[in-house]
C-alpha cells in the first residue's frame, strides 16, 4: 500500500491519536469509517511505524560505538537513561555533542537511529529516554504514548536539562553542544535554548512549540527551525518567533517546507514522511551544527 494513497482522514486521525487528542476507541472508529477496500487491519498496519525498514545506520555499524548510560537528574526524576553514540575513529579526540530529544512516545528506535546518524557525521550524540521513570520506552509507540502521559512534565523537562549538562561536561566533549528535537522534543529544544542561555551553542527544533515571547531574549544559541506547510498550527507561530529572535539579536533561520506535514522527517512513519523535505531539513541541520557547534 503506497502511503500517498492512504485516506487523508486516516492520517489525520492517526496524528490526533498519537498526540493524545482522541482515544483509541475514537481512532479505530474513524479508521473503520474510511477503511473501504483497504480493510481496517491493513490500514492500521500502514499507519504504524516501521522501524526496521527506515533504519539508516545499524547499531552494529563499524563507524560508530554505542554506550548505554545513566545520568543523574536530582531536580527531575532522579535518573534518566541515555543512548550515547560516538564515531569509532574519534579515539581520544574531544567531540562536539548533540542532544536528541524524542517525540511524545519515548526514545523509540527511530530516535536511536537519529543519534547514530549524527555519530556518522562526527558528533557525539546523546538520546535520553524521558520515560525512564516509568520503565523506559516499552517497545511499542502506542504504549509509549500512554506512559508519556503519566510522567510529570516539569520533572521530565529537568531530566533533559540534566542530560544536556551531563553531555556538555563530559571529559571527551569539547564543551560545545547543540540540541535537536522532534514534536514534543522540538518544544524541549526551544525550552533548553531559553534555559541554558550561553551554555547551549545551537538548537534545531523540528515542528516544535515555540517558547513564550517574553523568554526569547534569554536565548543565546543559534536557532534553526523546521516546520511543515500543512502543519498549520505550529507553522503559523513561526513569524512571531522569527520576529522575536530578530529583536533579541539571535542568529536564526526558519523554513516552512511546501507540502510537508507534522512529522515529515520521520521515515519510520511513511504516511507522514516527506523525503524531499526531510533530506533538505537534515542537510541544513548538519550544516548548522557544523557551523555553530563544531566551529
Amino acid at each position: 500500500m503506497e502511503p500517498k494513497k492512504l485516506p487523508a482522514e486516516a492520517v489525520e486521525a492517526y496524528n490526533e491519536y498519537i498526540h493524545g487528542e482522541i482515544n483509541r476507541r475514537d481512532f479505530m472508529e474513524r479508521l473503520t469509517a474510511v477503511a473501504g477496500a483497504f480493510g481496517v487491519t491493513s490500514l492500521l498496519q500502514a499507519l504504524l511505524p516501521d522501524y526496521a525498514s527506515a533504519q539508516k545506520v545499524s547499531p552494529t555499524d563499524g563507524r560508530i560505538t554505542i554506550e548505554k548510560v545513566t545520568i543523574p537528574s536530582p531536580m527531575g526524576n532522579g535518573t534518566i537513561n541515555g543512548y550515547l553514540a560516538r564515531p569509532s575513529k574519534a579515539g581520544t579526540s574531544k567531540l562536539p555533542g548533540i542532544l536528541v530529544v524524542h517525540e511524545n512516545r519515548g526514545r523509540n528506535p527511530h530516535m536511536e537511529d537519529i543519534a547514530r546518524r549524527l555519530a556518522v557525521d562526527d558528533f557525539m550524540a546523546l538520546a535520553p529516554d524521558g520515560l525512564t521513570s516509568v520503565g523506559g520506552y516499552p517497545g511499542d509507540d502506542e504504549k509509549g504514548g500512554q506512559l508519556f502521559g503519566t510522567v510529570d512534565r516539569n520533572k521530565m523537562t529537568e531530566d533533559f536539562v540534566a542530560s544536556a549538562y551531563w553531555l556538555k561536561n563530559r571529559a571527551d566533549c569539547t564543551g560545545k553542544i547543540g540540541v535537536t528535537g522532534f514534536c514534543f522534543g522540538g518544544g524541549i529544544a526551544n525550552t533548553l535554548a531559553v534555559r541554558m542561555g550561553g551554555d547551549l551553542a545551537a538548537a534545531v527544533p523540528f515542528y516544535g512549540q515555540a517558547p513564550m515571547e517574553a523568554d526569547v531574549a534569554k536565548i543565546k544559541a543559534a536557532v534553526l527551525v523546521h516546520h511543515g506547510e500543512t502543519d498549520t498550527r505550529l507553522a503559523s507561530a513561526w513569524p512571531a518567533y522569527d520576529k522575536a529572535l530578530t529583536a533579541a539579536g539571535v542568529p536564526h533561520e526558519g523554513y516552512i517546507y511546501p507540502g510537508a506535514g507534522h512529522g515529515f522527517n520521520n521515515d519510520a512513519t511513511p504516511q507522514r514522511y516527506n523525503k524531499e523535505a526531510a533530506d533538505l531539513a537534515w542537510s541544513r541541520t548538519v550544516a548548522w551544527f557544523n557551523k555553530y557547534v563544531r566551529g
